[in-house]
């Protein structure tokens, strides 16, 4: 089994637009696709799409806590969370046929010292003790430790765990020493993580070589539409989707994590993996909802995912 968890979830709404949006306007929305979200989520979603056993952990609060629950249950995902006294955060991203997918995030309740405490030393070792692999995904909200995910890694590590970390920031710095299986930045967080500009293939993998001198055995950078990286102890491998008619890419990268994990799960190899999960990603941007996608739709991209090795 895997667990996934997700810190600072939210109720994602997707308004898909008939015409392009004109500001300053009422605009009538002609779908609204509401889902349990935070990246975690959608890691799990992606999962469970995969056929694989999951378990969604982290914190919920309030009404929007109650409902995220719910909607998880819908879509037949089990979840053991951790309560807050704040509100679970919404999220909206506003899909029209002019400027593709824009996305207003709140940043979410703040939580206490105690609430996290409680969560890093309670909830969060009995969601994971019947888990080979633990990902953990996302921001977290406010009032959280900057040494949280590296505390919770630790921890898993510790209980024989498999770890994969989707963050950014202070946490994704805090983070390396704990040495996770696999860390997957974007290129923007890239940047921000080493604090420069990358303008090449080659400079993002050399900065993936920086992060594995850390101790960290895999390294998968997402390259939006040009795929990933994978970097490991079986070379460099870039894997590249087929162009496809995009329509809602939040999320792409959530199911790329929750594909390698069925993969570590599968004991697939580097390659295979990463054909994987860049075919999974690929998959969730045909879905205009968050983390989604047509199973028989990935089979289709599958065999069409290009693999060069560095």
């Amino acid at each position: 089994m895997i667990t996934t968890v997700t810190l600072n979830a939210s109720i994602d709404k997707a308004y898909v637009m008939d015409k392009p949006i004109q500001n300053g306007t009422v605009m009538r929305v002609s779908k609204c696709h509401n889902t349990a979200g935070g990246k975690g989520l959608n890691v799990a979603r992606a999962i469970k799409t995969c056929g694989e056993d999951v378990l969604a952990t982290g914190l919920v609060g309030g009404y929007n806590g109650r409902y995220l629950e719910r909607l998880l249950e819908e879509d037949g995902v089990a979840h053991q969370f951790g309560k807050i006294q704040g509100e679970t955060r919404s999220c909206i991203n506003i899909l029209d046929p002019a400027f593709g997918s824009t996305e207003y995030l709140e940043s979410g309740a703040e939580i206490s010292a105690d609430e996290e405490t409680v969560f890093v030393e309670k909830v969060f070792p009995l969601a994971i003790a019947n888990s080979a692999v633990v990902t953990i995904s996302g921001s977290v909200p406010k009032g959280a430790s900057s040494t949280v995910y590296k505390r919770l890694i630790e921890g898993a590590k510790a209980d024989g765990k498999i770890v994969l970390l989707d963050t950014s920031g202070a946490q994704l710095k805090e983070s390396l020493s704990a040495k996770p299986f696999l860390v997957k930045p974007n290129v923007d967080e890239l940047e921000m993580l080493f604090e420069t500009k990358i303008e090449s293939t080659k400079e993002i993998v050399e900065y993936a070589h920086k992060i594995r001198n850390y101790g960290i055995p895999n390294v998968m950078i997402s390259m939006g539409s040009k795929g990933a990286l994978l970097s490991c102890d079986e070379g460099d491998i870039i894997a590249c989707p087929p162009a496809v008619e995009v329509v809602n890419t939040v999320g792409c990268g959530d199911s790329m994590l929750g594909a390698f994990a069925v993969a570590v799960i599968r004991a697939m190899s580097a390659e295979e993996s990463i054909r994987y999960a860049v075919a999974v990603g690929t998959a969730n941007a045909l879905s205009p909802s968050t983390g989604s996608f047509d199973i028989k739709e990935m089979q289709k991209l599958l065999p069409q995912v290009q693999i060069t090795r560095l």
